[in-house]
């Protein structure tokens, strides 16, 4: 993918991987490091993956913190129709703004090969100064969700850091 244009010195990344199978040691989590490894392709630094199970207060938790150090915060798993998949619940109202159009873009994206995208919950916003994605479980979501943003992120983390207007 490569470094993104406009993207501030030194921009920060996190992310939190939503899974009680990954948090209780029963299943390898292979979308948040690779996740992880993308956001350094782009040119984010970016801090150790942090895992959470499904569970709301655990997740808000997690998303607060992150969004007090880091400029992009990014989830993966728990956006799906699955009773546990409590991702957007957790998160969406601790955003001070959406920003639909991520979503939106989210979910059609690949959509002609993966139709399932359309039933994806993800939300977006921003929490403070931090840009806040959610993304599926998997490791397809996550590589179709970073092309997503790769184009935007890099004004979005400048705009939110109050370096482009």
């Amino acid at each position: 993918m490569g470094a993104v244009d406009g993207l501030p010195a030194g921009a920060r990344a996190q992310v939190v991987t939503i899974s009680d199978r990954s948090h209780g040691g029963l299943r390898h989590d292979a979308s948040g490091p690779l996740l992880a490894s993308l956001l350094a392709e782009l040119g984010f630094v970016v801090a150790p993956v942090v895992v959470v199970p499904d569970e709301a207060p655990e997740i808000a938790s997690a998303v607060l913190q992150a969004a007090t150090a880091a400029d992009l915060v990014v989830t993966t798993g728990g956006t799906g129709l699955s009773p546990r998949d409590v991702t957007p619940e957790a998160v969406a109202p601790l955003l001070d703004r959406p920003v639909p159009g991520i979503v939106e873009a989210l979910r059609q994206f690949n959509r002609e090969k993966v139709p399932t995208t359309i039933l994806s919950r993800a939300v977006a916003g921003t929490i403070g100064r931090a840009l806040v994605v959610t993304l599926p479980g998997s490791t397809g979501g996550v590589r179709d969700g970073v092309a997503v943003l790769a184009p935007v992120v890099g004004h979005a983390v400048a705009q939110l850091r109050g370096e482009d207007h």
